[in-house]
């Protein structure tokens, strides 16, 4: 098991055959190894193209691991770079495989308002009054129960030989409002490329047929969550979004 497919933050990804094994630090949160995997195996239950958990383990050293199937097929954030030509296509697309997500619903999944209500309040990098008027927003803005997937970008699609899609990374799965996770993904595409986060909102709005400012309402309250990981390349852009925002 020496092939390496990605490493993360704590976590590395290998293939093994036909199956793909994530392996986390030592130090990796026991609840949230076992987190991830029961997200996965619920949101397999919708049918949606997604890897099926196989099983998780403690390795040899200690260290938690998730096995799942091995998806064949390139990263549409790589097909992306190398084909600009067909950007608006496969934009489209991606936003057709969200929408999809969209319209499942997995009534055990975390709620989505309850995640980001605590991530606000762990945020010490907001004064006690951003964090107020975060809270006060983010319990006005209607309540759904969409299956989310968290993480939606380029990165975490994979394109089969045969043109499917299928996502991977299910860890931040939870269920709400549909352009909740839109605003993630804007925000994603942002932290990258501007260009790339105009054109996905506009394809979102325009296939979803929602009100770009709706989705925009959403971006202070993603970025303030993102805020608490503490990416230091990361923290001009998403007090930016927080600035820009006059609060009703």
């Amino acid at each position: 098991m020496n092939n390496v497919l990605a490493e993360r933050a704590h976590k590395q990804i290998y293939r093994d055959g036909d199956k793909v094994v994530k392996v986390f630090d030592t130090n990796y949160p026991k609840a949230d190894v076992l987190n991830e995997a029961l997200n996965q195996a619920r949101v397999e239950e919708t049918g949606l193209p997604i890897p099926h958990v196989l099983g998780v383990d403690v390795m040899e050293d200690g260290k938690w691991s998730i096995t799942s199937t091995y998806i064949e097929g390139r990263t549409l954030e790589e097909i992306m770079a190398e084909d600009p030509a067909n950007l608006n296509r496969y934009m489209k697309e991606f936003v057709a495989l969200q929408l999809e997500v969209h319209s499942k619903r997995c009534p055990k999944l975390n709620k989505l308002k309850d995640k980001w209500n605590d991530k606000i309040s762990a945020t010490k990098a907001l004064s006690a009054t951003t964090r107020y008027e975060l809270h006060t927003r983010l319990s006005s803005m209607p309540k759904h129960n969409k299956v989310l997937h968290g993480d939606f970008n380029p990165s975490n699609v994979i394109v089969a030989p045969n043109g499917k899609y299928y996502l991977l990374d299910w860890s931040h799965a939870t269920q709400g409002n549909a352009s909740a996770d839109a605003a993630t993904t804007y925000l994603l595409f942002a932290l990258k490329d501007q260009k790339l986060a105009d054109l996905y909102l506009e394809t979102f709005c325009e296939m979803s047929d929602t009100a770009q400012q709706y989705v925009q309402r959403w971006i202070p309250i993603t970025a303030a969550s993102r805020l608490g990981k503490g990416i230091p390349e990361e923290k001009e852009l998403l007090e930016k979004w927080l600035d820009v925002v006059e609060y009703e």
